[in-house]
C-alpha cells in the first residue's frame, strides 16, 4: 500500500514542502518573540485596539474574549467573537497589536460580505469532509481494490487543497487591512507598523506553506494512483 509508506514522490514532492512548512514556523515564532519585545508607545493593548477597530467599523456587537495557549489567535463568525491568546490579549506589544488588528481584519471581511471568505466558507463543510475521510476512503480502496474507492479519496483531499487555497487570499486580505487600519489611525508609528508588518508576514507564510504541503500531497496521490492503474 504505497500511499502510506514512504515513496520516492513522498521523497521528492513531500518531504521538501514539510522542511519548508518547518521553517515557516519556526520564522514566525522567532519573529513574533523579537517584537514581542517592541511595546507601542501608546500603550494600549491588543484588546483595548481591538475593540477600538471594532467600534471605528461599527462592529459594536462583535465581541474580544481571552483564549488559552500561544497564538490561538482568531476569529469565530459563528459565535461572532473575537478570541486573542494569553500572550496577545493584555500585550502591548507590536506583535500582538498585529495579530489582534489581523483578527479584526477579519470580522470587518466577515461584515462587508468580503467574496473570497464567502468562498472559503462555501467550500468549508467539504473540507472538513474531506480532512477526515480522504486517507480512509483511499485506504479501503486499497484494501478491496476498487480504484473508484482511491479516486474518491482524492477527491475529497482536494477539497481540503481547494479551502487552502482559497484561505491564502483571504489572511493576506486580513493582514493588509490590518496594516491600513493601524497606519490610518494612528496605532502605531512607522517604525512600529514595520515590526508589526513582518509579524504579519512571517504569519502568511505559513499558510502558503501549509498549502505547498497539501499540494505536493495530492500530487503524490494522483502520481501513485496513476502509477497502479498502468500497473
Amino acid at each position: 500500500m504505497p500511499f502510506f509508506y514512504y515513496d520516492s514522490y513522498y521523497l521528492v514532492l513531500v518531504l521538501p514542502a514539510l522542511i519548508i512548512a518547518m521553517i515557516a514556523q519556526f520564522k514566525v515564532q522567532s519573529t513574533f518573540k523579537k517584537y514581542a519585545s517592541f511595546i507601542s508607545r501608546r500603550g494600549k493593548t491588543a484588546a483595548e485596539l481591538t475593540r477600538e477597530i471594532l467600534d471605528n467599523n461599527g462592529l459594536f456587537s462583535v465581541k474580544v474574549e481571552r483564549v488559552s495557549g500561544s497564538l490561538t489567535d482568531h476569529y469565530d463568525p459563528k459565535a461572532n467573537v473575537i478570541r486573542l491568546s494569553d500572550t496577545v490579549h493584555d500585550s502591548t506589544s507590536v506583535a500582538s497589536i498585529g495579530v489582534a488588528a489581523h483578527e479584526a481584519g477579519h470580522a470587518v471581511q466577515h461584515a462587508t460580505g468580503y467574496a473570497p471568505i464567502r468562498l472559503r466558507n462555501a467550500v468549508l463543510p467539504v473540507a472538513n469532509l474531506g480532512s477526515r475521510l480522504a486517507f480512509p476512503v483511499i485506504l479501503i480502496g486499497l484494501i478491496m481494490s476498487l480504484e473508484p474507492l482511491v479516486t474518491a479519496g482524492i477527491i475529497l483531499f482536494s477539497a481540503l487543497v481547494l479551502f487552502q487555497l482559497v484561505t491564502m487570499p483571504v489572511e493576506f486580505n486580513a493582514s493588509r487591512r490590518a496594516i491600513v487600519t493601524l497606519k490610518s489611525s494612528n496605532m502605531l508609528d512607522e517604525t512600529e507598523l514595520s515590526g508589526a508588518k513582518k509579524v504579519l508576514s512571517a504569519a502568511a507564510m505559513t499558510y502558503v506553506a501549509a498549502t505547498l504541503v497539501s499540494a505536493m500531497q495530492l500530487l503524490r496521490l494522483v502520481l501513485l494512483s496513476r502509477g497502479r492503474r498502468r500497473n
